[in-house]
């Protein structure tokens, strides 16, 4: 596998970059923070998706960003892949909106980032986790295989060379083993229970009993067939019977039903004619009222003055009465609305006069406030000015002090500096003088005693002949002209005391007189800003109260418009008051006219009730005559039926109803009991029957069980064989793999640690490293200091990367080789030593390696170089492929960069 290509878009700290890669080993070089890893991480987030990040898919967004896009182009096993992921800001969160595989040959697409995920695992035959473990060693992760435990270690070999498909294979054969011996048991149970019952069932003699019931069967049913014949006589005879009584209760209903309606019509009659009376009775009340509303009528009409009660003049004393309605109705609208202006105007002028004295009130009250505050600042300035006058004085009284001064004002720091640095001189001096003094009196003193002892004063032997004598009186000279220079250092260093004490004195005044300065500038400013203040509240003060005096007058002014604007609504108050009452004299003329109205209306309505009224009396009378012709005629129907009854015939066929009823209910007893045993014969028969059905099927049943279990029994026997081979070829591979893998990595760990201190590494099956020293002692890898465990890492990994590439059985394909700052633990002579083993995964045959690093000693081993560059201004880095990857070249570039950054 080969990454041929890299483009970014607001991806960390890129902007926009687009690399393209080669084969070969490439270096990707920058300082640290540069955003080196950044790139590799890219490319593993287009294979992986958010399953390659250690955080959340907010991480990889550039600040400030809302959206980011990562392409990566690659090779592998002879065919061109393009994966594509976008990503988008949604609120707090960041999703996948994008995510496409290709090929370069259409015939593979992928769309949706788990879908993309599971093509790249299955296609590197490896997921996220074991591409880190085999082939990408990030950064701070060179130790990772070397801290972790043995298991831990196993577990990603296995899975790297895909032994933890076979163990999973494995499990799964032993879980279909014990899934079979699961049913094993079950049909072995179900068997044994199948052969019992067949066996009680075989000993109950079902064919026997089953003969015995049909026979007694048989014999049931001539039983009932005879019965069910002389039934049948006997229900015709009832049926005979039934039909003469039924002709005789059928003539009897219709008699009785003649005589009911004989008896309803008599009374219906009786009813109309009722009913004929009541309503010429109603007729007759109804004419009382008519004479009634005629003269109500004649009494209304005088009331409106008009002449009739037609409708057309009802009408148009209405319409008059409508359009004096609206013609007051609009002038009282207009009146009422001249009312609310009016009122409002004034209402408003009010509240605008009380609000202009308001103002004014406060205005004034302003005014005040600005007299008092000016009254204040007046105060504080006479306080201010009194203290410029303190300091003016205090300052006259400090510059007064250098007037005798041996310095000006501005020098007196200086002064005091020159005369300490004068004095530690001198004290020094004092101190060296009155040593040497101190050391020529002790030697004097001992002298003298050496002397009046008659010793050498100098070498201690008798002084009779001695030519050291005269060397006394040049000690005692050399003693008296120290004393005498330490008597003038004394004094002068008693001098420059003083000048020292005159010189801190002269420092106080000259800060002193900063200080007054300053102190003064404030006060002049306070000064100057008191009598700004105190002109601007006068003045302010001034123009409040003319304002207050303005807003008295319109106050004023307002006020009597508005006792003006009070009267005017009044006024027209009153009138649309009398608007009103006109309103009201039109409404009761309208009222009059619906009273006459509703007169006519009372007489027209009786005069139609009496016509109906009279109308329905006829059509009752009408009626009456009809009932009584139908009333006669049924009359007659009902004599004729009274004739046609036969006593004897009705009695002779109630008697051969009650004996042919007698013998069916005894029959029917008979034959239900009958009936009852038959339907348990065929019962009991049926149950014979399915139980002879039950013993064939559990025979059946038998044979299946028996059937089934012989063939579980060599399923499981074929399930412990796979098992087993499972196993088998787990542990061979792995033995095959361990050994390739231990030669492999001595192989490496030689060549880049060839020295005299180690001989050999040995890797046991469970994967457990032992580092064997030359004189055989074994070290634990974590006994090797931290550059050698790095390299030991490093070799490892690389074994376990040329062991995949190469296969047990032929090479495959694998990603490119990635490091990311391999050198973190590593010395310059570890450096070096990387070089060589990148060199010699290069002679195996790894067609792309990555390595990024801020390590100058690495660019000498790559074919191309990629200097990364972060701009401090902007945040952002971007990528360049230099022509010439050697050491110089990428310091000049380096140097160039600075030069313009400066």
């Amino acid at each position: 596998m080969i990454f041929d290509r890299i483009r970014l878009r607001n991806f960390k700290p890129y902007a926009d970059t687009d690399l393209r890669l080669s084969d070969g080993v490439t270096v990707i070089h920058g300082l640290n923070g540069s955003g080196k890893s950044s790139l590799l991480e890219a490319c593993f987030f287009a294979l992986y998706g958010s399953k390659a990040l250690d955080g959340t898919l907010g991480d990889v967004v550039t600040n400030g960003a809302e959206e980011s896009e990562v392409e990566l182009w690659f090779t592998h096993d002879g065919r061109s892949y393009h994966v594509r992921r976008e990503l988008k800001r949604y609120g707090d969160q960041i999703q996948t909106t994008t995510c496409t595989l290709d090929s370069d040959d259409e015939t593979v697409h992928r769309d949706g980032a788990t879908d993309v995920r599971a093509f790249v695992s299955d296609l590197l035959r490896m997921d996220a986790e074991a591409f880190v473990n085999c082939a990408y060693v990030r950064q701070g992760e060179v130790n990772k295989l070397i801290n972790a435990t043995p298991t831990e270690r196993q577990d990603m070999i296995d899975d790297l060379l895909q032994l933890g498909t076979l163990e999973e294979y494995r499990d799964r054969a032993g879980d279909a083993r014990l899934g079979v011996e699961d049913v094993r048991s079950t049909t072995r149970g179900a068997l044994e229970n199948v052969e019992e019952q067949v066996a009680e069932k075989e000993d109950r003699g079902l064919h026997g009993r089953l003969n015995s019931l049909e026979s007694t069967l048989s014999e049931v049913n001539e039983k009932i067939e005879n019965y069910e014949a002389q039934r049948e006589k006997a229900a015709s005879t009832r049926e005979e019977a039934r039909d003469v009584l039924d002709e005789y209760e059928e003539r009897r209903e219709e008699l009785t039903e003649l005589e009911s309606d004989i008896e309803d019509l008599e009374a219906t009659i009786r009813e109309d004619e009722a009913e004929r009376e009541r309503i010429g009775d109603r007729i007759a009340d109804l004419r009382d009222r008519v004479d009634d509303a005629e003269a109500t009528l004649a009494e209304r009409l005088s009331a409106v003055a008009i002449d009739d009660a037609d409708p057309e003049t009802l009408d148009a004393r209405r319409d008059h009465l409508d359009d004096r309605e609206t013609d007051l109705r609009e002038e009282l609208r207009e009146t009422r609305s001249e009312v609310n202006a009016l009122t409002n105007q004034s209402e408003n002028l009010a509240e605008k006069a009380d609000e202009a004295a308001d103002r004014a009130d406060e205005k004034r009250t302003r005014a005040a406030e600005l007299d008092e505050d000016a009254e204040a600042a007046a105060e504080t300035l006479a306080e201010r000015e009194e203290s410029l006058a303190e300091l003016e004085t205090e300052r006259e009284e400090l510059r007064a002090t250098f007037e005798d001064a041996p310095v000006a004002v501005g020098e007196a720091s200086a002064h005091r500096e020159s005369v300490r640095e004068e004095l530690e001189a001198v004290r020094a001096e004092v101190r060296e003088t009155s040593n040497e003094a101190s050391a020529a009196r002790s030697s004097v003193e001992e002298a003298e005693e050496l002397l009046a002892e008659g010793k050498c004063p100098e070498c201690g032997q008798p002084v009779d002949g001695s030519p050291h004598v005269d060397g006394l009186d040049d000690e005692r000279e050399r003693l008296d002209e120290l004393e005498a220079e330490l008597a003038d250092l004394t004094e002068r260093e008693t001098d420059l005391e003083g000048k020292l004490d005159r010189a801190e004195t002269l420092v106080e005044a000259e800060n002193r007189l900063g200080q007054i300065a300053d102190t003064r500038e404030l006060i002049e400013d306070g000064i100057a800003e008191k009598e700004d203040e105190i002109a601007q509240a006068r003045e302010r003060a001034a123009e409040l109260r003319e304002a207050a005096e303005d807003l008295e007058s319109q106050s004023t002014e307002k006020r009597e418009v508005s006792e003006r604007k009070a009267e005017e609504a009044e006024e027209a108050r009153a009138d649309a008051e009398a608007l009103e009452a006109d309103l009201d004299d039109i409404e009761t003329a309208r009222d009059r006219l619906d009273a006459v109205e509703a007169a006519r209306e009372e007489i027209a309505d009786a005069e139609e009730e009496i016509d109906r009224l009279t109308e329905k009396r006829v059509d009752v009378a009408d009626r009456n005559d009809e009932r009584r012709e139908f009333l006669a005629t049924k009359r007659e129907r009902r004599d004729e039926l009274r004739d046609a009854f036969d006593d004897e015939r009705v009695e002779s066929a109630r008697e051969r109803l009650e004996n042919a009823e007698e013998y069916i209910e005894n029959v029917d007893d008979a034959l239900d009991d009958l009936r009852e045993r038959r339907d348990d014969l065929t019962s009991r028969i049926g149950a014979v029957e399915n139980e002879l059905e039950e013993l064939e099927a559990l025979r059946g049943r038998r044979d299946e069980l028996a059937d089934r279990l012989a063939e579980l029994d060599a399923i499981h026997e074929e399930t412990e064989d796979l098992e087993a081979m499972y196993g088998d070829l787990r542990a061979e591979l792995r033995r095959a793999n361990v050994e390739s893998l231990e030669r492999m990595l001595n192989e490496t760990f030689e060549l880049v640690y060839g020295n005299d201190a180690y001989s050999h590494i040995e890797l046991d099956g469970e994967y457990e490293l032992t580092v064997y020293q030359k004189d055989g002692e074994p070290l634990d890898p974590e006994q090797l200091s931290g550059g050698e465990r790095a390299l030991f890492n490093l070799s490892l990994r690389c074994a376990i990367y040329r062991l995949l590439a190469e296969g047990i059985e032929g090479a495959a394909p694998t990603p490119p080789l990635i490091l990311d700052e391999p050198t973190v633990f590593l010395d310059s002579g570890h450096v070096s030593r990387l070089a060589d083993l990148i060199d010699e995964m290069r002679g195996f045959g790894v067609r792309q390696i990555l390595i990024v690093s801020h390590d100058d000693e690495l660019v000498d081993a790559a074919d191309e170089l990629v200097r990364v560059e972060k701009d401090p201004t902007s945040n952002r880095s971007t990528v360049e492929r230099l022509a010439d990857p050697s050491l110089s070249a990428v310091r000049a570039r380096a140097g160039d960069a600075e030069h313009a950054g400066d």
